[in-house]
């Protein structure tokens, strides 16, 4: 690594970094992607799951937002069907809070601003005669059902970091930008591994997509004079036992205009969410406060019978959004939109990420490598519109893969099988191979976690640690004890010490 030289450096590895690196990486430029910790580990991980235009940002006039993201939906659908998935929400209908004809027009534009294709369109539902109205207050007689798309976020993220790899890309993680230095001819940048290592490397652009650190990295990492601003927005969420018995999602509005997200999570849960709270401490120190959790317990209890409280909450997660700063006073206002800026005033080429969302981070790549990529004499086109698969999403309708996979590896239960196949896609018969029962699977750490998945994960994924396989590959955090969760930590330190394991071929 020492003194190698790129065509680009790219300082981040949540959702646009590695956007970034796949797209750069597929026009034949050499690509270096640099994460201070694991992949996702931040911002890209703590999201509600969903791809969606926004409902919501129709009341804020973001029509051109929320038309990109439609867009961008039908292709990331077609992309990785076995992490990205059709959802039909349900929107219980409170007339004191907004009238049934706004929420029909919104519904009306949310159908056909983004030239929707594959997904079913909106329509006015009665609970007496659907299992939606099951759970809900019995004063809530009617509302409207749309439709918008689930995703496993983390999996997004790590999965366009293969695909870049698999195109020549380097990915490195746990390593810190620490110094950054311009010239006429290109950048010099100073690298730490965890391990201490200094490593030192040359290109001839730069990318900062440090997310919630962009400000940070050109004020101490690159030193330099600028005008940009930040406003960390925390969003925080929680997950109780499951709610209700279907599989569609609701979306609840509040009296403070917001509104909260209750989604059926990993079979026996329930998601809730999201928050709205500025953020003035470090990115990586966020957590959920008392406030946070009354405010989403009680979002839901105006619209469940089954009311819920703090001590129901099994697990949250928080994160930070890196919003532009449009000097909006509610935090809910804020745009949601990015914005890229190319700066070439100081020598070799800048290019930094502000803001943004998870539903358009391939387009945001996209428009990024076309600014970028002429300043570096590349002139190839953008390529991934096309709904090119990620790694796994090779078969369009996982449910033949599902099938296929309980013929070939019937003693697979059939939750693991749902399980693997919805997050490896094809890819999970690397997991299995040509294992005949679950004991050739390996080590058996808890739930349907084995050792040829850990391994897998290790060796192709970038994961090293018990969280990077239990909360950001998977989930299964949520089904492992703390004895369990021991002994396959005691199972990585082994598997790390040996030399041949500690290097991901993507």
């Amino acid at each position: 690594m020492h003194n190698e030289t790129y065509d680009l450096i790219v300082i981040g590895g949540g959702i646009n970094g590695a956007g970034i690196a796949r797209d750069a990486a597929g026009r034949g430029l050499s690509v270096l992607m640099v994460e201070a910790d694991d992949l996702a580990s931040h911002t890209s991980s703590a999201s509600t799951k969903l791809i969606h235009g926004g409902l919501r940002y129709l009341e804020q006039y973001e029509f051109k937002l929320v038309a990109k993201a439609l867009s961008e939906r039908e292709i990331l659908l077609k992309a990785a069907p076995h992490i990205i998935w059709p959802m039909r929400f349900i929107l219980p209908h409170q007339k004191h809070l907004r009238p049934a004809w706004m929420i029909r027009t919104g519904l009306f534009m949310y159908d056909h601003l983004g030239g929707r294709q594959t997904l079913e369109g909106s329509h006015g539902v009665k609970f007496a005669d659907h299992p939606a109205g099951t759970p809900l207050q019995p004063e809530l007689t009617k509302g409207f059902v749309y439709s918008d798309a689930w995703v496993q976020d983390a999996r997004l993220v790590v999965l366009n970091c293969m695909d870049a790899a698999s195109r020549g890309a380097h990915i490195m993680t746990r390593t810190r930008a620490e110094k950054a230095v311009r010239s006429t001819e290109g950048w010099t940048v100073t690298l730490r591994t965890n391990e201490g290592e200094t490593i030192q490397v040359t290109a001839r652009g730069l990318v900062n997509a440090a997310g919630p650190w962009a400000v940070n990295f050109l004020d101490g990492v690159a030193a330099l004079d600028h005008s940009h601003s930040l406003r960390l927005i925390k969003g925080s969420h929680i997950v109780v036992n499951k709610l209700f018995d279907h599989d569609d999602a609701y979306i609840f509005q509040q009296p403070d205009g917001r509104i909260v997200f209750a989604i059926p999570y990993e079979g026996d849960f329930t998601l809730i969410g999201t928050t709205d709270v500025e953020h003035h401490g470090a990115p990586n120190k966020v957590a959920i406060d008392k406030d946070e959790i009354d405010y989403l317990c009680a979002s839901v209890n105006r619209y469940f019978q089954q009311p819920i409280a703090p001590d129901d909450v099994i697990w949250s997660y928080s994160g930070v959004r890196p919003l532009l700063d449009d000097h909006e006073d509610n935090a809910s206002e804020i745009t949601r939109d990015y914005r890229i800026q190319l700066d070439t005033s100081g020598g070799a080429p800048l290019l930094n990420i502000f803001g943004g969302k998870l539903t358009t981070y391939r387009r945001l790549a996209e428009d990024a490598v076309d600014q970028l990529a002429p300043e570096l004499g590349n002139q190839k086109k953008a390529w991934t519109g096309n709904g090119h698969p990620l790694p796994g999403g090779e078969e369009a309708k996982p449910q033949h893969l599902f099938k296929s996979l309980q013929a070939s590896h019937p003693f697979l239960p059939l939750g693991m099988t749902n399980r693997m196949v919805f997050n490896y896609g094809t890819r999970v018969r690397n997991i299995v191979a040509d294992a005949k029962s679950l004991i050739d699977l390996g080590e058996h750490f808890g739930a349907d976690l084995y050792a040829a998945e850990v391994d897998y994960l290790c060796a192709h994924e970038w994961a090293r640690t018990v969280e990077d396989i239990l909360w950001r590959r998977s989930k299964l955090g949520l089904r492992l004890n703390d004895s369990e969760q021991s002994r396959l930590a005691d199972y990585l330190d082994r598997f790390f010490a040996e030399p041949t394991k500690a290097i991901p071929a993507a």
